[in-house]
């Protein structure tokens, strides 16, 4: 199945496409920068170009021709200030949910984070900044948005403190929050596991998740918080 990764280049995104080719899938990244192009053809991906903060949905649905799952995983980065953290944590995200419905596919898997209902209704946590405040509240939008898409087949993955700790192949998937950390390259597993219930067609229409490391398998993990049933 062909899958479109959005924000290709960051590093839950490249350890995602990388599994996901070991297990046969085809994978386009999407990269502002041309520089980026051959680390991800390096992983086994292919790579488009294209400024996700200017592009129009119609040039995001062209890549998005015969995909059968988009992952939105970009975001603005640490330095940037709230202006960018509106126009890529929740208008690119925005932008490829418009182009997945042009384009006729129903799988979109968003990377959010951890904290966002914090900021609901306008809502000024303690001990926040105001970037990261910024930074929730465009995700936040940028969940619920996609989420109103009636023709789309939405996963919210919301991740707690990300590390470059090795994999555990153990996580907690559940709809309540709780504090914690996880590995990025077990948010990667999360996704791509999730990926194969996209191809079996058994992806509920919407449904939003809280990540951390745990006890559980992935496999167990990820069959339990969508509810499939084998």
């Amino acid at each position: 199945m062909k899958v479109v990764i959005a924000g290709g280049h960051g590093a839950v995104a490249r350890l995602t496409g990388r599994r996901l080719v070991e297990t046969g899938h085809e994978v386009l990244g999407v990269v502002r920068d041309p520089a980026h192009v051959e680390d991800l053809t390096a992983d086994g991906m292919g790579a488009a170009v294209l400024d996700l903060e200017q592009a129009r949905t119609a040039e995001m649905a062209a890549l998005l021709a015969g995909a059968g799952c988009v992952v939105f995983a970009a975001g603005a980065g640490p330095g940037s200030g709230a202006a960018r953290k509106d126009t890529v944590d929740r208008g690119a995200a925005v932008l490829l949910a418009d182009a997945a419905v042009l384009a006729g596919v129903r799988a979109y898997l968003l990377v959010s984070s951890a904290g966002v209902e914090s900021v609901r209704d306008g809502a000024e946590p303690d001990g926040v900044d105001e970037t990261m405040l910024a930074y929730l509240r465009a995700k936040l939008r940028a969940e619920d948005e996609v989420l109103a898409r009636a023709d789309l087949d939405v996963l919210v993955l919301r991740p707690g403190h990300l590390t470059d700790d090795p994999p555990t192949g153990r996580v907690r998937l559940r709809a309540d929050a709780v504090e914690g950390s996880v590995p990025r390259a077990d948010v990667a597993e999360v996704l791509a596991e999730v990926v194969e219930l996209v191809e079996a067609g058994t992806l509920p229409r919407a449904t939003v998740l809280e990540l951390v490391g745990g006890e559980e398998p992935v496999v167990e993990a990820v069959t339990a918080g969508l509810g499939r049933q084998d």
